[in-house]
This record gives structure tokens, sequence and C-alpha cells, in this order.
């Protein structure tokens, strides 16, 4: 995030795309409906009518996978309107006037036969944000989890460099990370082109720094993804260590999953229950859950947090760190024979230019933003206020690409996925607790009243989804919230699960599923 959280209580207008934040970030979300009742204007882009789109004063129903279309119809307006900031285009851009002639053919009118938002309703929210004083964007996994998914972000950064909405208070553009500690993995170098604090693995500079301090060679080359990962399982790859992860439930296409981690010679698994992955696998490590544990997590608006244990850990578990450590010194590395997190993220604190003026006894004392870059920093709440790291802010002359697949006859209706307010990610936790399967016991399929009947199905009995990739049973809920021709259901529940009718293609970049587009065929049971 470029911005900090406190600072969603000041924007003139909010522009919200592919995000559901009142279910999936309902405490941050606060923030936001505080700014609604000081008067900001709340633009929301969401296929459904989400509880966000309730609290809109602009509903912007796109059509799935059509966020890019969307945008640059957007960007047209700002710029035929002259809502632009030159100065800040002048001092702070590149590649503003290829940019300009790009936009010109993305008319409004145009993005409507993709989108289905009406052109009148995406002038008016291209003038509503590129006319505030204050604009902020907020966006989650509904703009990344396509196969365009960069090309979506890159719009979205279009649209606040045109406006001069970066580095200043109440503007900015905010991904709000979907797990608590997500930022910090990548901050650490959980990442196949980065070391930690995202120092490139292909730059030699780093390369022969991390040689330095290691004493080995280090691999040229970035890393695999687990999409590639999971391809490889059985041919180049034969072990595999899952960590915190229930990836049969999560991923994409789970037949393919499955199969992928039963053809390992090897399977390791760190967690705290018996997951469905776990269950597959050769060994389980039992780890230490968040109130068992000592250590460090950095939140969403890149704030470092000391965790304190409060509780010991149950039987014979441990921290993740201590296990990974553990599984290392039998391997024969050195350098792994740590006995507590502290001296762990000193060495990230050193290695690390984002975090380099940290230590453990100083975040002991509070919480700082990275980056701090030197001892006695405050930290940076805000991003990009006088420069930008890598120079200036470049334009990306994006193109409207279709999903993967679209609606054929075979399956003629859109299927989008996602999160529910009582049951996080795949249940791992939430599952186990009473009164949370008493709140949503089973899942259900979204689906328009109007298509009910078309479809010949029945609200409340079991219907058969198929993709090009398989079937599952689930159970039909009528309502308002699904546009016609497009259904809706979460991941969470192992019986039902809609993974495995996911995963018709992949962000050519970042290798991320395409969870949100599937085309399906409704039969009633």
């Amino acid at each position: 995030m470029s911005n900090p959280l406190v600072d969603m209580q000041k924007p003139d207008v909010i522009f919200c795309i592919g995000t559901n934040m009142t279910e999936c970030h309902p405490v941050a979300a606060t923030g936001l409906k505080k700014a609604i009742a000081r008067g900001a204007k709340l633009i929301v882009a969401d296929p459904r009518r989400i509880g966000l789109a309730e609290m809109s004063h602009l509903y912007l129903p796109l059509r799935v996978g059509s966020d890019t279309a969307l945008l640059l119809g957007m960007a047209h307006v700002i710029a035929r309107e002259g809502l632009i900031d030159e100065d800040f285009i002048e001092n702070r851009t590149t590649g503003f006037d290829a940019f300009f002639e790009h936009i010109s053919q993305w008319t409004p009118e145009w993005a409507e036969t993709i989108t289905g938002v009406p052109a009148k309703d995406i002038e008016t929210a291209a003038m509503w944000y590129g006319g505030a004083n204050k604009g902020a964007i907020y966006y989650t996994l509904g703009i990344t989890e396509h196969i365009c998914g960069v090309e979506n972000v890159q719009s979205l950064c279009n649209i606040a460099l045109m406006t001069g909405n970066v580095g200043r208070e109440g503007t900015g553009i905010n991904p709000m990370r979907g797990q608590n500690n997500i930022q910090g993995a990548g901050d650490s170098g959980a990442l196949p082109n980065n070391y930690p604090g995202f120092q490139s693995v292909t730059d030699p500079k780093y390369q022969e720094k991390f040689k330095a301090e290691y004493g080995k060679e280090i691999d040229l080359e970035k890393g695999i993804t687990k999409v590639t990962a999971l391809e490889l399982c059985g041919e180049s790859i034969h072990a595999m260590l899952i960590d915190g992860e229930n990836t049969l439930l999560s991923d994409p296409d789970r037949e393919h999953c499955e199969h992928a981690l039963r053809s390992l010679d090897h399977l390791v698994v760190i967690d705290i229950f018996l997951t469905e992955t776990a269950e597959l696998a050769d060994v389980v490590l039992p780890a230490t859950a968040w109130g068992e544990t000592d250590g460090v997590c950095t939140n969403t608006e890149r704030r470092v947090q000391r965790v304190r244990a409060a509780v010991p850990p149950s039987g014979i578990a441990k921290p993740d760190w201590w296990i990974i450590c553990q599984i290392a010194q039998r391997l024969g590395f050195k350098g792994f024979d740590f006995n507590e997190p502290k001296p762990i993220f000193n060495e990230l604190c050193r290695l690390s230019p984002i975090y380099e003026g940290l230590d453990w006894d100083r975040i002991e004392k509070g919480e700082y933003q990275w980056p701090v870059p030197y001892k006695g920093h405050p930290g940076t709440p805000m991003l990009h206020e006088e420069e930008f790291v890598n120079g200036r802010g470049i334009f990306s002359n994006v193109h409207y690409r279709d999903p993967a697949e679209t609606i054929s006859d075979e399956f003629p209706v859109w299927l989008t996925t996602g999160r529910r307010l009582e049951s996080y990610h795949t249940r791992t936790q939430t599952g186990r607790a009473e009164g949370i399967d008493y709140l949503l016991p089973e899942e259900s399929l979204e689906v328009n009243p109007t298509d009910i009947e078309r479809w010949e199905l029945t609200d409340g009995e079991w219907c058969k989804m198929s993709s090009a990739r398989g079937s599952i049973n689930i159970k039909v809920k009528a309502t308002n919230r699904s546009p016609r021709g497009t259904v809706f259901a979460s991941f969470s529940f192992a019986d039902v699960p809609v993974n495995l009718l996911t995963g018709s293609g992949y962000d050519p970049i970042t290798h991320t599923a395409e969870l949100k587009v599937c085309p399906v065929r409704l039969e009633p049971l």
C-alpha cells in the first residue's frame, strides 16, 4: 500500500475495484465507513452487488474479467476532460504523450460494449475520481486473480499518475493484502525473483552481496513459481515442503494439483492442523499457532509489528522457524543454528535496505512502516511523496484481453469465486469453530432469481456445476447479489471443492491463476 490505513478516512473520492472489503477486510473497512460519513464519495466496481456496493454513491456492475476495459474508458474521459495533473506528469512521470495518444481510441462507449456498464456511468466515475482533490484507489484479488492481473494493476497506476493521486495524504494505490503476513513473506524473500527486501536475484550487485554473506555461489537465475513447481512434480521435482498453506483447496484445478502432489516421492507439510493437503503428506510437522509464537509480522500497510506468544505450544508443536532450521541442519547446511527468532529478524534487517534501520530491540518498543533505511529513522507511512524509488512513474499502454476462457454454448454461465465474512480462506481455523460453523455451515451457489427460473433450478436444492475441468454438486441460493448470467461461490469448503472447476489460465508474468473467471454449466439435480 502506498498510504497508511488511517488515510482511508481522508479522501474526497474513494474508488474500490475488485475488493469485497466489508467481508474480506471488515476491520479496515471501518475507515472507509468513516470517510463516507464525513462526506466522501464512494465508487464501487464489482460484478456482484456486494455490501460495499450498497454503501456506494456510484456502482459499476462490470462483467467479470473486464476491469482493464473499464479503466481504459475512465482514462479516456480523464484525458478528454482535461482532469490531468500537468505538473505531476511533467515532473514525476514518463511516457505520457504516447499514453495520451493510446487512450484516445478507448472511449466509454467502447468500454460499455465490453463491461456492460453504461457509458454515462463510466464517465461519471472518471469525472469524480479525476476531479477529486484527494482520490484514493483500493483493490484486492478481484483485480489480480486474472490472466491480465498485471495489466489491471498497471491500469490503476495509469489513472493515479494522470491525476497526481500518489504521494499525498488521502490518495494512493492501495492493495489490501489477502492474509495477515503475506506482505512480510514477500519482504523476507518468499518470491522467486527477489532476495529479501525486494533485491533482484538477477542483479550482479545483489548476487555478490549474498555470495559474500553466506559464502556460497549464488544461482543467477530466477526461481520458479508454485504453478511451475506443481507442473514439474514427478519429473524434475521429487520432494516438496509446504508450510502453512492448504494447497489442495486454495489452488485452482484441484485434480491437477492432487495428481502433482501424489506424484512426489516425498511430501512434507508444516501446519497447525491436519488439513486436506497435510493428509497427503508423508511427514506432517506440527507448528505453533499465532497465539503460541514469538516473532514478527508485517501487515498490509507495511507496518512491522512484534508478535508475542500468549500461551505455551500445544503438544510437541514448534515454531516454523525452528522446524525449518532443524531440517536445514539435518541436510548439512551451516548457519541455521538459531535458538530464538531475534537473530533471524536482525539478519533480515541487516541484509534488507527497507528494514535496515530496524532490529528486534527497536520493534519491541514500537511499530514502524518500511522503508526504515537507517537507525533513528521514524519509518515511512506514505510512499512516493517526493520521488519514486526507481525514478519516474511509467505510463503503460495496456490493451484489453478476454479471459482465458469465455462463455459458450457448452458453458454459458460466468462463475466467479471469493471469500465470505464467516469463513476464512480454506477454513483451516474457522472451520473448527462451532460458533462460526453455526453462522455458515455449508457453501452455496449465489444465483440471480431470474436465472434460477430460466435454468430450471430450485432455491435451496442442489445443482450440478461443471466446467472444462470437472463437476461438483452445490446447493442453490437465490439472491440479487449475483447479476444475471453470473454465479458466485467461495472455495472454502472441502466438501464443495469449487477450485476443482477453476484454473483456465494464469497471468504470464506473475503466474497468478484466473480464479475470478470460469465458464460453467448448471444442471438441476
